[in-house]
């Protein structure tokens, strides 16, 4: 399995990825096992699978101080399989993201201040939880990879 990050410009991470159908599979499980790793080892807060070439709806959220982002509020590292945000907040922040598939940059991002988010975690358990502030940043930046969108698409240009 790829322990390469996918960067900018690579048509993989354009791709809408594909649902998981056997969250059991060796592959699948191994997939979470190698992405938590490459999380913690570039100092991220989460990472999705088409990050890594892995066509498969499977996002990492691993929130946790760090020296990339210093302030981020720990919560223990979660797997999300065929995650979906069915509501969110009327409420959008503007905050800097940066990316492990786009080195050395930070842009503002517009983002819901809260969503409520379906999945099922690795154990195949169905799941609805709710999520603020930096942490639901994290999922809807980890969601986009998974319909091919990079951070940098959502930057907000000014018209000159």
């Amino acid at each position: 399995m790829n322990q390469e990050i996918l960067l900018i410009g690579n048509p993989r991470l354009k791709q809408i990825a594909q649902e998981v159908k056997d969250i059991h599979h060796p592959k699948i499980q191994t997939l979470i096992d190698n992405l938590l790793t490459i999380t913690y080892k570039c100092h991220g807060v989460g990472i999705a699978a088409p990050q890594v070439g892995e066509s498969s709806r499977v996002i990492i959220i691993a929130s946790h101080p760090n020296i990339r982002y210093p302030d981020a509020p720990f919560i223990p590292p979660m797997a999300m399989i065929n995650p979906r945000i069915i509501s969110h907040s009327e409420d959008i922040i503007l905050r800097q993201e940066g990316c492990l598939s786009v080195p050395n940059q930070r842009e503002d991002v517009p983002r819901y201040r809260d969503v409520m988010v379906e999945y099922f975690d690795r154990d195949g358990n169905y799941q609805i939880k709710e999520y603020n502030n930096f942490v639901a940043r994290i999922i809807q930046h980890e969601l986009d990879h998974l319909n091919g969108i990079l951070f940098v698409d959502r930057v907000h240009k000014e018209v000159s």
